[in-house]
């Protein structure tokens, strides 16, 4: 469908794209993620033909958009990051003014117009001037603006920039169905806005491709193999839970956690890191079961075995750590924990909030002591 290769983009002494490269298959939503700055626009400017390329090719549905700009651009609906409108036409005028300017046929543009004003759900506004509508509506006619040639690709340019929190979720909804009959190019550096809706994402940084897979692809690829513990030791110093908890094969470094106010103070926490391939969880888990065996032996209560999981939040970051713009404007959630031993053996693919250990003065659920380990499970 759409096909990216090094593409390159000077102004005078500066490099806006360095070689960025990355594949969209039919059927796909991607997320085209990067800091502010990094060079979103100016490759979805190169893709629609409103910009040429330094160097480096575009091809949507096998037209080069250099070579073959006319052809190219019939396959695309694009909605840019400050949507043009004429603010003086009525919402319905516009939109059949915008058909005969994309080529629509004469016999077909009120049944096209009938179909994208429904589809947006503004067809109770198709009479009212442009000028008068809420930020949340100009990007519904500027979509349906997108739509209204019945192209197979969409790119949408930060299309919830500047919305309040209620028009985000509909015009995210909006995209996710619209998902199910055309290809989606959906930039943006909003990550919960990619955890949402997209299949796929790309993350770009100083204008060159970092990373590009399935999100749950991304997350799973980019795991640490490490596991957080928490024990309450009556009788063993910090020193013996550490000597004991390296002792178990596969455990390479165990470090302390920080504690807090509510935990007791003979509760101690370690992150313990494990040998294997990265985002070898199948050895993670043997890890686990071995550190809960391990602490049943020495009569330790154990209050807390969770395997780490990576948030897109920290891969975003850490991929994007050398852009002086990689300060995601909205968070996603803390990273959380996955079940270690026992549970389903179902890791969640995208991120939680883990909430605070209880601190039970003695034994408490989710604990035994001497006579059996139980595993607490977070998700």
């Amino acid at each position: 469908m759409l096909s990216v290769r090094e593409l390159r983009k000077v102004y005078g002494q500066r490099m806006a794209l360095d070689g960025v490269s990355f594949e969209v298959e039919r059927g796909d939503i991607l997320g085209f993620l990067g800091p502010n700055g990094a060079g979103k626009s100016t490759t979805m400017k190169i893709v629609c033909g409103f910009i040429p390329a330094t160097s480096g090719t575009a091809i949507v549905e096998g037209f080069d958009v250099r070579t073959h700009s006319i052809d190219a651009r019939r396959q695309i609906g694009y909605l840019p990051e400050n949507t043009p409108l004429y603010t003086d036409m009525r919402v319905r005028e516009y939109l059949e003014f915008r058909a005969r300017m994309k080529g629509v046929e004469r016999r077909e543009v009120a049944t096209r117009v009938d179909y994208v004003l429904e589809r947006t759900r503004i067809a109770d506004r198709k009479r009212q001037l442009i000028g008068t509508l809420s930020k949340g509506y100009r990007q519904r006619v500027g979509i349906a603006d997108a739509l209204v040639s019945d192209p197979p690709l969409l790119v949408l340019d930060e299309p919830t920039i500047g919305l309040d929190p209620g028009q985000v979720r509909e015009v995210r909804q909006l995209v996710k169905e619209l998902g199910a009959q055309h290809t989606i190019v959906l930039s943006t550096h909003i990550l919960s806005e990619v955890e949402i809706v997209c299949t796929k994402v790309v993350i770009i940084a100083n204008g060159r491709s970092r990373a590009q897979n399935t999100v749950k692809g991304l997350v799973e690829s980019e795991r640490q193999n490490a596991i957080r513990v928490s024990i309450r030791a009556k009788d063993g110093t910090l020193d013996e839970v550490e000597k004991a908890l390296l002792s178990v094969p596969g455990v390479k470094a165990a470090h302390e956690l920080s504690r807090d106010d509510t935990h007791p103070t003979d509760v101690v926490g370690f992150r313990l890191e494990i040998e294997g391939a990265r985002g070898d969880e199948a050895a993670t888990r043997a890890a686990a079961e071995r550190i809960a065996a391990r602490v049943l032996e020495k009569g330790w209560a154990l209050r807390e075995l969770a395997v780490e999981q990576t948030t897109l939040e920290e891969i975003f970051m850490s991929l994007t750590r050398d852009d002086p713009g990689a300060s995601p404007q909205e968070a996603s959630p803390a990273p959380a924990s996955a079940p270690a031993a026992g549970g389903n053996g179902q890791a969640p693919v995208l991120s939680t909030t883990e909430p605070p250990s209880p601190a039970p003065a003695s034994p408490a659920p989710g604990e035994t002591a001497g006579g059996g380990a139980q595993v607490e499970v977070r998700s």
